[in-house]
């Protein structure tokens, strides 16, 4: 859904056509950027001198970053995604298990922002704000999609939706908690992670206990009968060549 003001919407990332290049002029304003994003925030300041020190075209810019700052500021969290990913794919998973497999992951994804802890600050900050709340959530998910489809998730009903929302708050709620976290090596953090991913883990066993019992089914089939008719999105591409299943896709 579109809003009025072209700083705070854009058509979906995954129907923009941009030429090869831009993918190049969305990395080098980012590169300039980071530097001063302690001081100015993901602002619309910031992101001017970016593209005049990165010495890229002005309307090329547009087009790298047509909601301005609000998608520069995405454009950092799907680096992060990238690298999380690369490093996941040389990763000798297959004998972890997939509880294991998804602690990885986030730690992973953490670990790789710890260099630019105060720019994920000041992001947070800005996806606090209830203009932006959406837009933070929506990245939250794709972290949360890459993570289950990492760890092997096969879900094609609505299991694939509460799967990805119980990561997205479990992502969320460990980030917030290491920003805070002055323990060392984030030793409280990854603590704290251990036990929110034995939550959903718990979770998880539940529902497919539920789904084994007898009398379970019985009362919950008129629920499961509706539920059964929600298919998993279908995927889509996403800015630097991610590829994502976003609510409101739908498989044809």
């Amino acid at each position: 859904m579109s809003r009025k003001n072209s700083k705070t919407s854009s058509p979906d990332a995954a129907d923009i056509m941009s030429p090869p290049h831009i993918a190049e002029v969305r990395a080098a304003v980012l590169d300039a950027a980071l530097p001063d994003v302690v001081f100015d925030g993901w602002s619309e300041s910031l992101l001017r001198r970016a593209i005049d020190s990165a010495g890229v075209n002005r309307n090329d810019a547009k087009l790298a970053f047509p909601r301005g700052a609000l998608d520069l500021a995405a454009a950092f969290h799907r680096r992060g995604d990238v690298e999380m990913l690369a490093r996941l794919d040389a990763e000798d998973a297959a004998s972890l298990r997939i509880r294991d497999k998804i602690t990885v992951a986030v730690r992973m994804r953490l670990e790789i922002a710890e260099p630019h802890e105060e720019a994920i600050r000041r992001a947070a900050a800005m996806y606090a704000l209830p203009i932006y709340a959406a837009d933070g959530a929506k990245l939250t998910w794709e972290t949360a999609d890459h993570i289950w489809n990492f760890a092997g998730d096969t879900a094609d009903d609505y299991n694939w939706y509460t799967k990805r929302l119980t990561l997205s708050a479990v992502f969320s709620s460990t980030l917030l908690y290491w920003l805070g976290d002055s323990s060392e090596d984030k030793a409280a953090t990854w603590a704290f992670l251990d036990r929110r991913i034995e939550g959903v883990m718990r979770f998880e066993k539940t529902k497919g206990a539920l789904r084994k019992n007898p009398l379970a089914r019985l009362a919950f089939a008129g629920p499961n009968a509706l539920l059964s008719r929600i298919n998993a999105p279908k995927t889509g591409t996403i800015p630097d060549g991610l590829s994502v299943g976003l609510p409101g896709r739908r498989k044809s």
